[in-house]
């Protein structure tokens, strides 16, 4: 979620440069289900573009329609669709579309946030009465800071509304060790989720950063200051070296790293491999590392070319970082987003 509030507040900083207005919609609650949940987000400017989505794309219209009545009295509202009626789906969802602007202090300390990777809280107050209501909002807060989203709303405000909070966590990151072919579809395909990409390679590499459509950087530290690296627990590392003693190298320099995904791309026969020549290395690493170790790499969807293992391997980390099994939608009891 975290990458599209990025999008959003980027959109809407190039949107006031140019001096558009513009409106924030929040899904602030949900009755039965909807294509997706309260905390989803988008902005609209009074020349009618769009960025983000609530919705698959039917609730869109609508939302723009409601929207005018902002832009001419400035009052946030909130609305509702009725989903069961208009769409077939089972619920109604309520969104409150308020007056937005972000001042250069709130983007500069927004852009430092990202770069340290800090978590960050979003509250949207409102009362669940459909109309207008000048005492609706959202306040954003930093670490030792907090911004209203609509300059006309305040914390005092806020007393005795409903509140609908979400957490932000760091950007999520791809690490990539391997400058090979299949590691240009997994950047290319983790970019597509919002995911910051960085290619580690080696010294002697001779690609740049231009080579692979969707990273963010290219790097090619010493085996010793891989340590170094920023790899929390919003990192995944995956290893497509296609080279034994680079995968052991980069093993033994990630060995004390506990990163939310750590995996490694080969046949079972080349995990065996990899990891006895680690051990021979150092016999003395920790069960607890190599039971961290993802391979083969991916899960079973019989991936063939490089983008499907791409999606075979992303895959794989969602249901990790999420905590799930993967198994058919259709197999699954209850809520899909349960």
């Amino acid at each position: 979620m975290t990458h599209e509030i990025k999008q959003l507040f980027h959109t809407l900083k190039n949107w006031q440069q140019q001096g558009e207005k513009a409106v924030f919609v929040s899904v602030v609650a949900l009755d039965g289900s909807s294509y997706r949940r309260p905390g989803v987000r988008m902005i609209i400017n009074d020349s009618g573009e769009m960025a983000g989505a609530v919705s698959g794309g039917c609730v869109e219209k609508e939302i723009e329609r409601q929207a005018q009545s902002v832009f001419r009295t400035g009052i946030a509202k909130l609305i509702s669709y009725d989903g069961r009626l208009r769409i077939g789906c089972e619920g109604i969802i309520y969104m409150l579309i308020e007056p937005a602007y972000l001042s250069e202090e709130l983007l500069n300390a927004f852009d430092s946030l990202l770069k340290k990777r800090q978590p960050f809280k979003m509250e949207t107050y409102y009362q669940l009465t459909i109309g207008e209501t000048a005492t609706a909002g959202t306040l954003i807060h930093f670490p030792g800071r907090v911004f209203p989203l609509n300059p006309a709303f305040n914390s005092n405000q806020a007393e005795k509304q409903a509140c609908f909070a979400q957490h932000f966590e760091p950007l999520f990151q791809l690490y990539i060790f391997g400058a090979e072919h299949d590691a240009v579809h997994l950047s290319q395909a983790a970019n597509l989720l919002g995911w910051e990409v960085t290619i580690v390679a080696s010294a002697d590499e001779p690609k740049s950063c231009d080579y692979f459509p969707g990273a963010d950087s290219l790097i090619t530290p010493a085996f010793d200051a891989i340590g170094k690296l920023v790899l929390d627990e919003q990192t995944a590392v995956v290893l497509m070296t296609h080279s034994f003693n680079k995968d052991v190298q980069y093993l033994l320099a990630l060995k004390n790293i506990h990163p939310a995904y750590l995996g490694m791309i080969g046949s079972i026969k080349r995990r065996e491999r990899v990891l006895s020549m680690l051990m021979d290395y150092d016999p003395e690493i920790s069960p607890e590392f190599l039971d961290l170790i993802h391979g083969p790499a991916g899960i079973n969807i019989g991936a063939e070319s490089a983008s499907e293992i791409a999606v075979s391997i992303l895959a794989e980390i969602l249901s990790v970082i999420r905590h799930q099994k993967p198994i058919a939608l259709r197999e699954k009891v209850g809520s899909i987003h349960g």
